[in-house]
């Protein structure tokens, strides 16, 4: 039984927000949806005094709360703590997607890849990333290779039929 690990199925809301954005954009070559807006990461005090199983509680939550520089944080420290556990990596790469540190987010998704492979979570969170960048061929590529790792999937369903609508809303 393959363990399912997720961030980027935080929901539909996040993705219907994502494409309410897309469909008001006149261009979306090149171009993000979020802007070219580079947050940071934040400090969190005693960080080092933190499990693993801390952080990782923590930074779901600040997650949640669409608090992407306390998460980015919270997560690094538990990818510190446990570099083998892809949960981590995962929460990582999407804070930073969503902080718009896709340079950031690309490193860690290489890694991610290395400890677990092209799962169809991988993929969907890819997929997810170009969507965020404005990049939508790159996010159905990604969406599509998902969808056929795991056809059920109604997280990747849903992202692709919100790519979908985004995109006709965009050409009409």
């Amino acid at each position: 039984m393959q363990r399912r690990i997720g961030i980027v199925g935080v929901g539909f809301v996040a993705m219907a927000m994502a494409a309410a954005t897309l469909a008001g954009c006149s261009s979306l070559a090149g171009s993000s949806a979020f802007g070219n807006n580079k947050l940071e990461v934040a400090e969190v005090a005693n960080i080092g005094d933190y499990t693993s199983e801390r952080a990782l509680s923590e930074a779901r939550a600040h997650f949640r709360n669409n608090d992407f520089g306390y998460s980015a944080t919270l997560y690094k420290r538990a990818v510190e703590l446990s570099p083998n556990d892809p949960q981590g990596y995962v929460g990582l790469s999407a804070s930073y997607d969503r902080l718009g540190r896709f340079d950031l987010s690309d490193r860690v998704y290489a890694t991610l890849y290395g400890l677990s492979g092209g799962t169809a979570q991988y993929y969907n969170n890819v997929g997810y990333s170009y969507l965020l960048r404005g990049n939508l061929t790159a996010a159905l590529t990604n969406f599509k290779k998902a969808r056929a790792l795991d056809p059920e999937n109604i997280v990747v369903a849903n992202n692709i039929q919100i790519l979908s609508n985004a995109t006709a809303a965009a050409r009409a």
